[in-house]
């Protein structure tokens, strides 16, 4: 069977390294970007990549490709009004860091049936198409939707995109996503901000960091505007995180302040730390794409820690 043809909006780190590891996998692959510069560069680098968002849908129209849409969480409802208008039937996913939100604006653009969610967890602290690679995507998880409207077509469609990428695929529906991407992506970016903050008040700090402070505040050096889009967007869910956080801290404060020890804290940590070395994912077998209860199987299986490194039987099979 060949592979469905790939429609990248937007060719940033993510969306630019997506369309380097589709193309890197013979794949048929184009692309959209708003900065001419961006397009630019990406043709010099022999992509095929267009400033003309109505010629590059209509193309995408005219193939069946698969869109992706990878621009930042506040130009969607105008990259969605676009699809709707020129390429509504075709099949819509995207490599937005947050579910929910953009499901509710997939819901609004009248593009749900289509329209199954992704997230490679995957990225940088820099940004732009010359910080792409495409070898972003290997071996790292790439998040597709299970939710209760996605069609197994679709599904089908995106789980290989991800497989071709070389990521391994985890199921999940949109709000469990956004839970878990609360705690190990939004909240430590929120951390280490403070983190920098705090060593920048500190005359002698800079010139003493290594590799504790490195590792810290890596994401920090992240695009402000994106680090504002994931969390504000994602807030129901990173609220309460904060808050335990915060309670977190302040028991440890007060045992410091008492004369105490910050043992409760350090050994909880450690402990769980540890069970994530030691976390494994096994390989889910056994499941077909499109038989009864599929959706929920799919989620339960992501749930458990088992993830997809070679492709389900089901609609689309290659």
């Amino acid at each position: 069977m060949t592979a469905t043809p790939v429609c990248v909006l937007g060719l940033g780190l993510i969306g630019g390294s997506l369309l380097r590891a589709a193309a890197n996998a013979g794949r048929t692959v184009f692309g959209y970007n708003r900065s001419i510069d961006g397009v630019q560069a990406a043709t010099a680098d022999g992509f095929d990549a267009s400033a003309d968002i109505d010629a590059t849908l209509v193309r995408a129209a005219e193939t069946g490709a698969l869109i992706v849409v990878a621009v930042p969480m506040p130009a969607l409802p105008t990259m969605l009004t676009h699809v709707a208008e020129i390429a509504p039937d075709n099949p819509l996913t995207d490599v937005i860091s947050v579910k929910s939100a953009v499901l509710d604006g997939v819901r609004e653009a009248g593009l749900l049936d289509r329209y199954v969610g992704g997230h490679p967890m995957a990225g940088t602290a820099f940004s732009g198409w010359a910080a792409g690679t495409g070898r972003l995507f290997i071996d790292a998880p790439w998040v597709v939707s299970v939710d209760d409207h996605v069609d197994p077509h679709v599904w089908s469609q995106v789980m290989h995109l991800a497989l071709d990428c070389g990521s391994f695929v985890v199921p999940a529906r949109s709000d469990e996503h956004d839970a878990a991407a609360a705690a190990i992506s939004h909240l430590p970016h929120l951390t280490a901000e403070a983190m920098a903050i705090i060593a920048s008040d500190v005359p002698l700090a800079f010139a003493l960091a290594a590799g504790s402070f490195r590792d810290g505040t890596r994401v920090a050096a992240t695009a402000p505007d994106l680090v504002r889009a994931m969390c504000e967007t994602n807030g129901p869910e990173l609220l309460p995180l904060l808050d335990r956080t915060i309670e977190l801290l302040t028991e440890t404060r007060r045992a410091l302040a008492d004369g105490g020890s910050v043992a409760e804290l350090v050994e909880a940590g450690h402990a769980a730390r540890t069970r994530y070395d030691s976390f494994t994912r096994p390989n889910t077998v056994g499941i077909v794409i499109g038989e009864e209860d599929w959706r929920d199987t799919l989620a339960a299986s992501g749930r458990g820690g088992w993830v997809i490194r070679s492709a389900l039987p089901g609609p689309d099979s290659r």
